[in-house]
């Protein structure tokens, strides 16, 4: 199966990386600077042990698309999702998914009203990497994993295809019938510790250590899992125990990729992993004081930048 990755960063880079070393036929979706630098000298990827390595890949551009594509994979910031829908158009064929790897779930309305239900799946990512300087691929941890599945009933190529073309490449790969909730999952940990983290500007045990830091790191969790409850996707009791523990720990410096940009002057997912989650809250009735807050903190954050 032919498979276009749309984004080599942190994300798309490392699961295409090992998509390609295993054999895959693989395409990288990229800006032209960053295809020339690619073509040059391949994908570069620094383990969390120190070790470096090249890989060799192929790197189009939009002008170069034909929609002869099987399985387009979509990792790309939130806030780069509308220019990339765009890129990646000219690859969505009639025997086309697009399995898009973001977080939150906006960019499900926005994918399925472009290219329909039946070409699209949800998808969930755990990796723990970051884009370097020079736009190598930083692993800061050893996580691989990626969870996806169809939104329809009818998906153009089917979830045994999906998976096969996936799987057995060096990273976990997990294809499940229910994965809208397994997205709904991963939003209410990831914004209720995102929040937490962007609000207090720490990692979250210092929060927790900090006066009145427990009880508000608690209140916060309780307001993704309360807009999830309501949207009909509630936390299973391992996803809340977990989340409760993390977001509640009081010794590790945990923080999330949002953190990671916000401390660094880079732009951030805050309408889409925060502000989404307050706009369900108000479409159900569900009150999300705290996210509200966090939300207007990280739009100022951006103003501030000109984003």
């Amino acid at each position: 199966m032919r498979i276009l990755v749309v984004g080599a960063g942190a994300v798309g880079g490392y699961f295409g990386a090992r998509l390609v070393k295993a054999g895959r036929d693989v395409d990288f979706l990229v800006r032209p600077a960053r295809a020339e630098l690619l073509r040059e000298r391949g994908l570069v990827l620094r383990t969390v042990e120190g070790e470096t390595e090249s890989v060799p890949v192929r790197a189009v551009t939009a002008g170069e698309l034909t929609p002869e594509y099987d399985v387009v994979l979509l990792a790309v910031k939130s806030y780069g999702l509308e220019g990339a829908v765009a890129d990646l158009a000219g690859a969505v064929g009639p025997r086309t998914v697009v399995v898009p790897f973001l977080n939150g779930m906006r960019h499900l309305d926005v994918l399925t009203e472009r290219f329909g239900e039946d070409r699209v799946y949800g998808g969930v990512s755990m990796v723990m990497t970051r884009l370097g300087e020079a736009g190598e691929i930083v692993e800061v941890g050893k996580m691989g994993e990626l969870i996806y599945g169809p939104l329809g009933s009818s998906p153009v190529v089917g979830l045994d295809q999906v998976h096969k073309a996936l799987d057995g490449a060096g990273f976990t790969a997990r294809a499940v019938e229910d994965i809208r909730q397994r997205m709904w999952d991963k939003w209410v940990f990831l914004a209720g510790l995102g929040a937490v983290t962007c609000l207090m500007r720490a990692p979250i045990g210092r929060v927790n250590r900090a006066p009145g830091g427990s009880e508000f790191s608690t209140a916060m969790l309780a307001e993704s899992m309360a807009v999830a409850t309501a949207a009909g996707f509630p936390p299973s009791e391992h996803i809340r125990a977990f989340a409760e523990k993390t977001v509640g720990d009081t010794e590790r410096d945990t923080s999330t990729s949002m953190y990671w940009d916000l401390t660094h002057d880079n732009p951030v997912e805050g309408d889409h992993i925060v502000g989404d989650l307050v706009r369900r809250g108000r479409e159900l009735g569900v009150p999300t004081p705290l996210f509200s807050l966090a939300h207007t903190h990280l739009s100022v954050y951006s103003a501030g930048r000109g984003d």
